[in-house]
């Protein structure tokens, strides 16, 4: 796990600065074909235009989706792979704090343990590759997802894991573990 990730206790919230801003709750989808490759979509908006990152979107909170609905939602209409509920693992929650200084996010961490056969074709936000996970380590990639996702899902994949992110622009990403449970790889 990276150096930036730290296990201390929590502040009170008393002691943690208000910052007037939106909070978005989303989910990313962690997904790889039978070789053990990620599938990972190279973004054609923002947030994260130009660079790539796992299948994932807002929850539909008007509609009441739960995270796992969105999962399963969102892999169907990104790559068209249909998967249930029952072939998701949520290994990793994470309140991301002032992402690029304009959101706060929640964010759900899923990886579905059924391989996706073939390449999704491209779609309106982006274009689909296969990538090692060696390789993911030398792409354009959100920072978070390098200082932290990335990492979490290495350490954290088969077992579960509470997180939060400082991400304020111009100060170095925290990372800080406020739970642990199950099995870590």
């Amino acid at each position: 796990m990276s150096s930036a990730v730290d296990a201390s206790p929590a502040p009170s919230p008393s002691a943690l600065p208000a910052t007037a801003l939106p909070y978005k709750i989303a989910v990313l989808v962690f997904l790889e074909n039978v070789h053990g490759e990620h599938l990972l979509l190279l973004r054609a908006k923002p947030p994260n235009f130009g660079i790539w990152s796992p299948i994932g979107g807002k929850l539909e909170t008007a509609l009441g989706e739960s995270p796992f609905e969105c999962a399963v939602r969102e892999t169907r209409e990104e790559t068209g792979f249909e998967i249930a509920v029952s072939d998701l693992h949520l290994f990793a929650m994470i309140a991301e704090k002032a992402y690029e200084g304009e959101t706060h996010w929640l964010m759900f961490l899923f990886r579905c343990k059924r391989p996706i056969l073939a390449l999704p074709d491209a779609i309106s936000e982006g274009r689909f590759g296969f990538f090692s996970r060696e390789a993911i380590d030398s792409l354009p990639v959100p920072e978070t997802d390098r200082q932290a996702l990335w990492p979490i899902y290495d350490r954290y994949r088969e077992g579960f894991v509470a997180l939060r992110a400082d991400c304020a622009p111009g100060e170095p990403i925290r990372v800080e573990v406020e739970q642990i449970t199950g099995t870590n790889t």
